[in-house]
């Protein structure tokens, strides 16, 4: 008895096995082709319109974050004229810059992003206009521009996947589980239609936002911005990578383009003080900007980072770097008049 019982148990265990290795292949395999399956359906339905999908699909995408809308709105051929940056830039309006120069621009702004980010952005946006060239572009270049720091950085999460030139590197990014939820907002969009949809020229006001968080209580406010801002200085020697960078970048763009580079207004108390490391660090940035203005064609710099009677008045202010719409008219004629006088 004890010798037939032994002699099962070796018997056993192989088929055990063998029963455990052909499920884990099965599971696998399952797995597998859930995960092509998902991709190739993400792939179809383009989530973000970024043009990928062999499908004629609906164009645009539904009402979200800026981030996520870039890949639609860059690529749209009704704008020739684009806005790039972060919340800095973001009061311009396309609206009231094609009412001025008679250009059609988007805004392809999002909320704290750095130069990374928007040399993304200004890549994606520049491949997509080869057959409708762009007549203007439009560049906000705040403090985040000045970093001496050659790997520029970012500090919030971008998708750098959705307007990467790397087929495999987008495919990856689908993998994501915000998708779960994303794709069947895809389906509602494409298959109503009354679906809603993101704005196209991609302008957000945010004034609204800061007033819901109390922005526009006078006398807090006032005491906000009169708490002066240093930094204690920054990058004076150099190097600015970021200006590196964007020569390089927009050396693809056609010669005819005109770019406009904006450095975007602070309340007073954030103006350097004369004298100080960071008056010197501001003057080294724009000099760096300036320089790149000066040595390319159709290139201008419009400087409102510099001593104005309106940076004096708090009511046109929410924080120290943030403006109210009267100042971002004031810009906008700036800007319109640059693109003016650089033909």
């Amino acid at each position: 008895m004890s010798s037939s019982t032994s002699s099962s148990e070796p018997a056993g265990k192989p088929a055990q096995a063998a029963r455990w290795t052909g499920f884990t292949a099965t599971f696998l395999t399952a797995a597998a082709v859930a995960v092509a399956s998902f991709l190739a359906f993400a792939f179809l339905l383009d989530p973000y319109d970024s043009g990928r999908s062999p499908l004629q699909l609906k164009e645009g995408v539904r009402p979200q974050g800026p981030r996520t809308a870039l890949a639609s709105r860059g690529r749209d051929p009704a704008f020739t004229g684009a806005i790039f940056g972060n919340s800095h830039i973001q009061l311009i309006s396309p609206e009231e810059l094609r009412r001025q120069t008679g250009i059609p621009f988007v805004s392809l702004i999002a909320p704290a992003t750095m130069p990374k980010e928007t040399f993304a952005t200004i890549d994606w946006f520049l491949r997509h206009h080869r057959q409708t060239p762009p007549k203007a572009m439009v560049i906000g270049i705040d403090n985040y521009w000045c970093t001496a720091n050659p790997a520029l950085p970012n500090e919030k999460p971008f998708p750098f996947w959705l307007m990467s030139r790397s087929l495999p590197e987008y495919l990856g990014g689908l993998l994501r589980f915000d998708l779960i939820e994303e794709l069947p907002r895809r389906i509602g969009y494409l298959a109503s239609g009354k679906a809603d949809r993101a704005r196209p020229d991609g302008y957000w006001d945010y004034e609204s936002g800061y007033s819901v968080q109390g922005y526009d209580a006078v006398p807090e406010l006032r005491g906000r911005l009169d708490k002066p801002l240093e930094t204690g200085g920054g990058n004076i020697d150099g190097p600015f990578p970021a200006a590196t960078g964007l020569e390089a970048l927009i050396a693809s763009a056609p010669a005819q383009t005109k770019l406009i580079l904006v450095r975007p207004p602070v309340y007073a108390t954030a103006l350097p003080k004369p004298g100080t490391a960071d008056a010197a660090a501001d003057a080294a940035c724009r000099k760096a900007f300036g320089d790149l203005a000066a040595r390319r064609p159709r290139t201008a710099l419009v400087d409102w980072r510099v001593d104005r009677p309106e940076l004096h008045d708090p009511k046109l202010f929410f924080d120290h770097s943030h403006y109210r719409q009267p100042i971002a008219r004031l810009i906008e004629a700036d800007i319109a008049r640059a693109i003016q006088a650089v033909d």
